[in-house]
């Protein structure tokens, strides 16, 4: 295989091995009659669906350059050393655009919805630790990021790259939508949900960037997205979901306006 061709190889894997499992679920909860040993498993903590991001990276780096690959792609995980200005920026950012929609939704009309997280501080770094090994970041980010998002970048610049990335993440999650859920994510139309993932890795991609291609931040990154979705249900309103979009999008602006959409990134920025 030629070294371009090999991210969508990654990506087969990664929709093949999640899809798995997810499409099975979706029968059932559609009605598809299954054996009831089947039904529980895809019903619990067990089912691996959500690991095929990790999986896909994992067997594909090896199989491109062997354990030596995978031992890197790992340590990666654990690169922490990048400047405190972008550890402000992984812990304040998200929770400055979700709790800022939800507030400004607030302020100009929308009734204050329930806050259990914030009525209950103890369950948010309960909640930090359970999403970042088992919501999601840990699942996923060695695969977008980690794996595919520094191959596209090879051929394409960054903003292009992002995009690629957020399509294809945003729509990895589709048979999600034909199960019950909890999250308001899956309760909100498919669109909504590839849209907010496409303008998300353009600040992905340029944490990533600037950081030096560190995991570890983005691991972090997505955890806090997704924290903060958990601490602010600004996807309940529709009102704080549309200011939360036109957020993402002046994000989006200001980074390609300073940063350039070339690479997204300066020298000196992840010293």
């Amino acid at each position: 295989m030629r070294g371009k061709r090999k991210v969508w190889v990654f990506f087969l894997v990664a929709f093949g091995w999640s899809w798995l499992f997810w499409i099975p679920t979706a029968l059932i909860a559609g009605g598809w009659s299954a054996p009831s040993w089947l039904e529980r498993f895809l019903n619990s903590p067990f089912n691996l669906a959500a690991w095929g991001p990790l999986i896909a990276a994992l067997l594909v780096t090896f199989l491109e350059q062997g354990k030596a690959g995978v031992k890197k792609l790992l340590k990666r995980g654990l690169d922490f050393r990048f400047g405190i200005a972008w550890y402000l920026i992984i812990f304040l950012l998200f929770p400055v655009l979700i709790g800022g929609s939800l507030l400004l939704a607030i302020l100009t009309g929308e009734s204050v919805p329930e806050l259990p997280a914030l009525a209950n501080p103890l369950s948010i770094p309960i909640a930090l630790v359970y999403i970042l090994f088992l919501g999601g970041p840990l699942q996923e980010e060695f695969g977008w990021r980690g794996y595919a998002l520094g191959r596209l970048q090879e051929r394409w610049n960054a903003l292009v790259s992002s995009i690629v990335v957020g399509l294809v993440w945003g729509a990895w999650h589709l048979p999600l939508f034909f199960m019950p859920r909890q999250e308001f994510y899956y309760q909100r139309p498919i669109w909504g949900l590839i849209l907010s993932t496409t303008l998300v890795s353009v600040l992905f991609t340029w944490l990533y960037n600037n950081t030096g291609g560190s995991i570890f931040a983005a691991l972090l990154f997505h955890t806090m997205f997704n924290l903060s979705h958990y601490v602010f249900p600004t996807l309940g309103s529709n009102r704080a979901s549309l200011i939360l979009f036109l957020l993402l999008f002046i994000a989006v602006a200001v980074i390609l306006i300073i940063w350039g959409p070339k690479k997204m990134e300066r020298d000196g920025d992840n010293a």
